[in-house]
């Protein structure tokens, strides 16, 4: 088996396809037949029925792309190359475009899975060979290079996996049985959640290990910018080529593993859209260095470090004048907060860059409510940071900012309707 994640959505779709057609040909629905002639030992031919049973799928694939597992299935064939070989070698004509490839291929894959059959009950043998000569289709004259990782911080329910397209995925590690139990197994008695790239590689693409490590690291930033947490990807991960054996490889991306996040089912489908949304380019230079200080601040073991790397961003961001102009703590609030809360929050804002300075100075935090202040511009950062690159905000953010005050300066703050919810999410 090369691709694991292809192999585990076509068999729960097949699964669920043949409870589905089971429940049709039990409420009536007949299966067409043609009458074929079969010599046996014999020179007098025998006739015979052959259920049509690719034709009675065919009239139902609406009604199966209404299952649960159908969008699943497709995720993981439009990651795939060859299809167009595949269906050429069924005899089904070519499609014009990935969406209608992947509809004709899961037809084609259901029909080779009941192929001859009167009834649809699941066959496990019957799916292996189906499944067996789809792979032999998509990857021939290729191998399937994969590269894993441990993901720290991270906690999918049992059962549970995040295909993020690309051959890219998160995996609780107990779903892979054949990785290494170094990857799958920490300290604690849970499996670890694994990064897995899976990607079909020809003799001109990129080193494996080398993609891997930018991947990784896309889900290592997609992950602090959805939700707070400790996030790391482990620096050693393992590699293989088809189904040889796992051999370690050095990964070096960064992180600093603290509570673990669970990640529940109900939040899969919104966490594969933030990270897809985030992986775009950033649409400008101010917000790319801004997210690496961000990313630099959430390396730091230390409050205050990381304090230092979060207002450096936030003044990229929001204040290109320099510190001199004062100007961070309204443009941040004026985003951030509602209308009623902005002057409570440009004061915190106020009190976090005077912290800066006394850490500067070699003074620490001498205050016992700085944590919630510094943990509080964190959460605003991130959430600038996150609107700005899913597109809620403009690219403009100074800009943005001083229209918001120009208004509430215009009309008074107790009119303005902008803002009185918070901007950034």
């Amino acid at each position: 088996m090369r691709n694991l994640t292809l192999h585990r959505a076509l068999e729960q779709y097949a699964v669920d396809a043949a409870g589905r057609l089971s429940a049709e040909a039990a409420s009536g629905a007949e299966i067409p037949f043609e009458v074929v002639a079969e010599r046996g030992g014999g020179r007098v031919p025998l006739y015979c029925y052959r259920p049509l049973t690719a034709e009675f799928i065919r009239t139902r694939m609406g009604a199966l792309s209404g299952l649960r597992s159908h969008g699943a299935a497709m995720r993981a064939l439009a990651d795939c190359e060859g299809l167009d070989r595949y269906l050429s070698e069924h005899g089904a004509p070519p499609a014009p475009d990935r969406r209608l490839r992947c509809d004709a291929t899961l037809e084609v894959f259901l029909g080779c899975v009941f192929s001859d059959r009167t009834g649809f009950g699941f066959e496990p043998a019957q799916f292996e060979a189906a499944y067996a000569e789809l792979e032999r289709s998509l990857y021939e004259g290729h191998c399937t290079a994969t590269v894993i990782a441990p993901l720290e911080g991270v906690v999918l329910a049992s059962g549970d996996e995040l295909s993020l397209g690309n051959g890219l995925s998160l995996v609780r590690g107990d779903l892979l049985p054949d990785a290494p139990a170094d990857a799958v197994w920490g300290d604690g008695d849970e499996p670890r959640t694994l990064a897995v790239l899976a990607f079909e590689q020809g003799p001109a693409e990129r080193p494996p290990v080398e993609a891997a490590r930018e991947s990784f690291a896309r889900i290592l930033s997609a992950l602090r910018l959805y939700s707070r947490g400790g996030y790391a990807v482990g620096p050693v991960g393992w590699a293989r080529t088809d189904a040889g054996s796992w051999r370690t490889v050095p990964l070096g991306v960064a992180g600093r593993p603290r509570q673990r996040t669970p990640i529940g089912r109900d939040q899969l489908d919104e966490l594969r859209t933030f990270c897809r949304l985030v992986s775009r380019p950033a649409p400008s230079p101010e917000l790319e260095w801004a997210l690496a200080r961000f990313e630099m601040g959430c390396e730091r073991a230390d409050p205050l470090e990381a304090l230092s790397d979060n207002l450096l961003a936030l003044r990229a961001l929001l204040e290109p004048e320099g510190p001199a102009s004062g100007r961070l703590a309204q443009r941040l609030a004026v985003i951030c907060a509602s209308v009623a809360e902005r002057a409570a929050l440009a004061h915190r804002t106020a009190h976090a860059v005077s912290l800066e300075r006394a850490a500067i100075a070699g003074l620490g935090a001498a205050d016992t409510g700085a944590e919630p202040i510094v943990e509080e511009l964190a959460e605003n950062l991130r959430a600038i940071l996150r609107d700005a690159l899913c597109g809620h905000l403009r690219p403009d953010l100074v800009g943005f900012a001083d229209d918001l005050l120009a208004q509430a300066a215009g009309v008074g703050s107790e009119a303005v309707a902008v803002g009185a919810e918070p901007v950034a999410v």
